[in-house]
């Protein structure tokens, strides 16, 4: 079945550029970004707070302060890493801390912390020096924590998408072939991750954990999160407008809503004493 247009997995070096433009471009709409991204599951947060030694969290690439807010909802004090300025004012507005850059040129000054966490941002770090910084940021027996969603919407509305996708930006990365579930996309990416803890050789041995819940989209909402995602940031407002069109339509066929099952994935490791 189709899945939607979800962030790729580590950019090659040749693409590297074009996959940051891609990265930077989730800061053109920063309101609708946080408005329409979906939180992270309390479990989750619950379970990472469990598994610190410690209050003190590092939120990488924390965008507009999504799950950064969780986290201080559940007590915790968190400082943002953002390398878009646009998000990180967006985040700061709502009370999070934020420093601008990208994790791997962040400058610690050495601070350290009980975790270091990621959600849907650690495919942007270079995946050997991200490890790295992460070890040298975090106490003794601190965590990493990367997440990320994995989704597909119903076939008929994923179709849809795929079939105007094609039509109208037919050179896109994401109109290349047939596309791949999102689990499979996911789980494939979270065992790069862990694969890359494990050469670090300064943790444990990652654990991966998982899960699952659903949500009910609206026509108005799967709409307001579309444009959001990694294969339409960057399109033209006629042709963005053409794609909603077609699957609004899709999302009509289908009653006028639909409910969408989630699997939030995590790899976390605990740095060695």
């Amino acid at each position: 079945m189709p899945t939607m247009p979800q962030e790729p997995s580590l950019p090659s070096k040749q693409s590297s550029h074009q996959a940051r433009q891609m990265a930077e471009s989730f800061g053109t709409d920063t309101e609708r970004y946080d408005r329409a991204r979906p939180p992270y599951p309390d479990a989750l947060v619950r379970r990472i707070i469990a598994a610190s030694p410690g209050p003190d969290i590092a939120d990488v690439g924390c965008g507009t302060g999504i799950e950064a807010r969780q986290f201080q909802a559940a007590g915790c004090k968190v400082l943002g890493i953002e390398p878009d300025a646009r998000m990180a004012e967006f985040a700061r507005r709502t009370g999070v801390e934020v420093e601008v850059a990208t994790f791997e040129d962040w400058d610690a000054a050495g601070r350290t912390f009980d975790a270091v966490v990621a959600g849907q941002s650690w495919h942007w770090v270079d995946p050997l020096a991200g490890v790295a910084k992460a070890a040298q940021v975090l106490r003794p027996g601190g965590l990493l924590a990367v997440f990320a969603h994995a989704y597909d919407p119903p076939a008929p509305i994923a179709e849809a998408f795929a079939a105007v996708l094609r039509q109208v930006v037919p050179d896109s990365p994401f109109s290349a072939g047939p596309p791949r579930p999102g689990q499979e996309i996911y789980r494939q990416m979270f065992a790069t991750f862990a694969d890359g803890i494990r050469q670090a050789a300064a943790f444990g041995e990652p654990e991966q954990w998982r899960f699952d819940w659903e949500r009910h989209y609206t026509r108005h909402e799967w709409l307001d999160l579309l444009p959001t995602t990694g294969g339409l940031t960057r399109l033209p407002p006629d042709k963005l407008a053409e794609v909603l069109e077609a699957v609004g339509a899709a999302v009509d066929a289908a009653g006028g809503g639909f409910t969408m099952q989630y699997t939030t994935m995590a790899v976390t490791a605990s740095r060695n004493a």
